[in-house]
């Protein structure tokens, strides 16, 4: 744990000191003062402001969400973010949040670093993860971002899960 959290503040620290460094570097999509709104793909497992829908056996999983940021420097967003989701064979409902940042190394190379958690219904445990990732940032367009990525989430709850989950995420982003 302690090791995750030091590499995170280290990813971060860098980053912080490459952008002092260089101010006027973003005037694009990641520039100082944009906005920037997410839908991703998710993981039912977790409880997550990601889009999913999964189907098998009569059972039906969905969950949809969204994450917002404001770029609070050159390169630096910070974000939150909201979900909700459903299962049909236990009618439970889910209700997530996010909360972190995403710095874009080279204004296309962006790092996450984020709380999130979830209120399951009727659940005597809910998950809290904290979660680093990294991917591309491809710009199809002067506002839109296709955000391939991968992201390790560390259970900050033992009572939940002790293990981590690994992922794999297409992101798409709007930067205004």
């Amino acid at each position: 744990m302690k090791k995750i959290i030091l590499a995170a503040v280290a990813v971060f620290g860098f980053a912080f000191t490459a952008n002092a460094q260089d101010d006027d570097k973003a005037t694009g999509q990641t520039a100082k003062g944009k906005w920037l709104i997410e839908a991703n793909t998710g993981n039912a497992v977790l409880g997550t402001t990601g889009i999913y829908f999964t189907s098998s056996d009569g059972e039906s999983t969905f969950n949809i969400g969204l994450d917002g940021g404001y770029f609070i420097m050159d390169d630096l967003a910070l974000k939150a973010g909201l979900g909700y989701g459903s299962n049909s064979l236990t009618d439970t409902s889910v209700f997530s949040y996010r909360l972190g940042g995403k710095y874009y190394i080279n204004s296309m190379i962006p790092v996450s670093l984020d709380l999130t958690g979830s209120s399951i219904e009727d659940a005597n445990e809910n998950p809290l993860w904290l979660g680093i990732g990294a991917g591309y940032a491809w710009f199809i367009g002067n506002n839109v971002s296709i955000e391939p990525g991968l992201r390790y989430n560390h259970s900050l709850n033992e009572d939940f899960t002790d293990e981590g989950v690994f992922q794999v995420n297409i992101g798409f982003a709007l930067h205004f």
